[in-house]
């Protein structure tokens, strides 16, 4: 009974099942016995579950008469099994036994390192059962020890966590012995144990906090759908309510602020924006900008990006000190913000006007009015007049049938002179047709890439995107579409390395399968 009640203890201790204790105990049993008898022998221990009572046993299968012994200590031929048990049959296993084990201090070490190391294995397999499953859940911890700045959290006795330096508040300086509140962002399985990672920077740490000061949040009434953060510093929430009587902002905020004021104070001061969501993407952005006034919001959807025009005296709070309020609003909105005043919007805009209506000029060979009545309708290059049916170009004021079908054959008639300038461009140059696909890029761009002496696709896909940008010029693309250009041509590459793979794997498949017939042939 000694040993169940040591059983008993260590489970209870560790938190972990009864049996999972007694099972190592008999491994520990098991291996001093065979250090005693011989590791030959197949000799098991088993300890009676009620009265603690240890049997120990040499195990022998029984094989054929004929069949190669490959272990004389844990085989026994039939003729020499049935001597011993007259019924004994093949595959049987005889046993005999052996004689309980005086544990010395050696055999008693051995069998404590074979206990304590399988307790250890099923503590951690419990502790990861009970953690995977909690990550994006905030727990309360005291730090343990500190160490380079990162902290070892002690979650309730029941797991050892980690708080890395990165993922610590700035300016926060955790001491052993302080209570921590965090959320579990990653566990991970390794070989020495989980490994259960916490933060105190994530965006979704804020969520949480929100969700257990705002009972309408917990109770699903408001819904928090982004959040950014600068830890420690600054961060934007938005918020939307499901019920059009109650304001999802002041729920947030709370009577004289103390729900939002409880989040800030357990993120050492953080400054916190909570923002009206809605489904209209302009005015969101207009709340996201916040405390900023915005004059006027230009989206372009294709590539989720967008102008915000704010009053020139709105322009320093509109992007923040260091950019911050802008680049908050951009991570809550999900889409890139430009922000412009008015003044260089209503520069820009005449630019942009001059310089469609000098090119509609010189390519249709109209007047500054009827150049004027296109780029006003919105087109921007000569292509969307060539492609347009004449129907939708006779809706313009002041143009009929005849006027349409003229504008429209002059396009073309421009178009095929700059193909064909183009083409004698491109083989003057000697630029490559791949390079001449190449996916964001206008043909006069890859002209001038030819002029810089990048002529394949191979040779725009060996650039980095700061190499692109000199070879083009300002204000051509930006860095983000340089990237996005050079890992298009560089797409082939993978695709080649993946074609050569297959067919490396398919060749030795081939190589195999004659060697598999030598084989069943001989």
């Amino acid at each position: 009974m000694e040993l169940l009640q040591v059983a008993d203890n260590v489970a209870r201790e560790k938190n972990i099942d009864r049996e999972i204790v007694v099972t190592a105990m008999e491994e520990a049993i098991q291996k001093a016995g065979r250090s005693k008898y011989g590791h030959d022998h197949d000799i098991r221990a088993e300890i009676n579950r009620k009265t603690g009572s240890i049997a120990l046993k040499r195990y022998r299968e029984v094989v054929e008469e004929t069949a190669e012994i490959e272990n004389e200590m844990a085989q026994i031929p039939l003729s020499k099994a049935q001597r011993i048990k007259p019924d004994a049959k093949v595959g049987e296993f005889l046993t005999d036994e052996l004689p309980p084990l005086d544990f010395g201090r050696i055999a008693a070490q051995t069998a404590k390192q074979v206990i304590m190391q399988k307790v250890r294995e099923a503590e951690r397999a419990r502790q990861y059962a009970e953690f995977k499953d909690r990550v994006g859940e905030v727990i309360n911890g005291v730090v343990k020890r500190v160490e380079y700045g990162n902290a070892s959290v002690d979650i309730q006795g029941r797991a050892e966590a980690v708080l890395r330096r990165d993922e610590g508040l700035p300016r926060e300086h955790l001491k052993t012995g302080d209570r921590v509140r965090a959320i579990i962002y990653e566990v991970r399985e390794e070989m020495r144990g989980p490994q259960i990672f916490l933060s105190r920077t994530h965006p979704e740490f804020m969520a949480k906090l929100f969700m257990q000061e705002v009972p309408e949040i917990y109770d699903g009434i408001i819904e928090i759908k982004s959040v950014a953060r600068d830890p420690g510093s600054r961060a934007k929430i938005a918020v939307v309510s499901k019920e059009g009587s109650i304001d999802p902002v002041g729920a947030c905020v709370g009577m004289r602020g103390s729900r939002v004021q409880a989040v800030v104070n357990e993120l050492g001061g953080e400054k916190i924006d909570i923002v009206p969501w809605s489904e209209d993407i302009a005015s969101f952005v207009v709340n996201a900008l916040q405390p900023a006034e915005v004059a006027k919001v230009v989206l372009d959807e294709e590539t989720k990006r967008m102008e915000v025009v704010v009053p020139d005296e709105q322009l320093s709070l509109a992007i923040g000190r260091r950019g911050q309020n802008v680049r908050l609003a951009s991570i809550l909105v999900g889409w890139d913000i430009d922000i412009l005043t008015e003044e260089e919007e209503s520069t820009r805009r005449a630019e942009e006007f001059k310089t469609r209506s000098t090119l509609f000029m010189e390519a249709l060979d109209v007047d500054d009015v009827i150049a004027h009545l296109l780029v006003a309708e919105g087109f921007t290059r000569v292509e969307e007049i060539a492609e347009t049916p004449i129907e939708e170009l006779n809706q313009i004021q002041g143009f009929e049938e005849e006027i349409s079908t003229e504008l429209q054959n002059r396009a073309i008639t421009w178009l095929d002179a700059k193909a064909k300038e183009l083409a004698e461009k491109q083989a003057e140059l000697g630029i490559a047709d791949d390079l001449m696909r190449a996916e964001g890029l206008l043909p006069s761009q890859i002209i001038k890439l030819g002029e810089a002496g990048i002529k394949t696709l191979d040779d725009l896909a060996d650039l980095a995107a700061d190499e692109l940008l000199e070879a083009l010029g300002d204000g051509q693309i930006t860095e983000k579409d340089a990237n996005t250009v050079i890992m298009a041509a560089r797409a082939h590459w993978f695709e080649e390395e993946d074609k050569a793979a297959a067919e490396a794997e398919t060749a030795a498949a081939s190589s195999e399968e004659p060697a598999a017939q030598a084989e069943d042939a001989a």
